[in-house]
């Protein structure tokens, strides 16, 4: 299994904030669109979905306007990273028998063992929060900072 890279950019920019909210003076210092996507050489397209979605779930809190941004809405040790997960990608099944349809299904056991080892694997994530990816603040954050100064070209923008 692979996540999406929808998700892959939202625990990104959530581990950006949390290293920003550990290492900066300010800890409720707005991020843009613009900072993310050039830290991590993303188009502001995508940037822009995710950055909402993570708004809708509470995750962080946006501003908007031209001093606008974003930041954390809650500790990085209360974001469980099987519910952001889980969130971003959806809880779609992982074996669809139905469409088309499969002529096993009757008799076909996979759908049920791929489903039982999804929750395991959630269940295994639930013991992880967005403070365990950033334990080490410091230097995570001085790696986001050069890469905002890398001049990088991105060919999805």
């Amino acid at each position: 299994m692979q996540i999406k890279k929808y998700t892959d950019y939202g625990l990104r920019i959530l581990m950006y904030l949390a290293a920003q909210r550990a290492c900066e003076e300010d800890v409720q210092s707005l991020t843009t669109i613009k900072t993310i996507c050039e830290t991590f050489d993303l188009s502001a397209n995508h940037v822009n979905k995710v950055v909402h979605h993570l708004g809708k779930l509470g995750l962080i809190e946006t501003k908007r306007g031209k001093f606008g941004g974003f930041v954390l809405a809650q500790q990085p040790e209360n974001i469980r990273i099987d519910f952001v997960i889980r969130s971003l990608e959806g809880d779609e099944s992982w074996v669809e028998c139905s469409s088309p349809y499969c002529v096993a299904t009757p008799a076909c056991e996979l759908k049920h063992i791929i489903a039982a080892g999804k929750e395991i694997f959630y269940q295994h994530l639930a013991k992880y929060t967005l403070s365990d990816l950033v334990t080490q603040p410091q230097p995570l954050w001085q790696i986001f900072l050069t890469a905002q100064q890398s001049p990088r070209s991105n060919p999805q923008q």
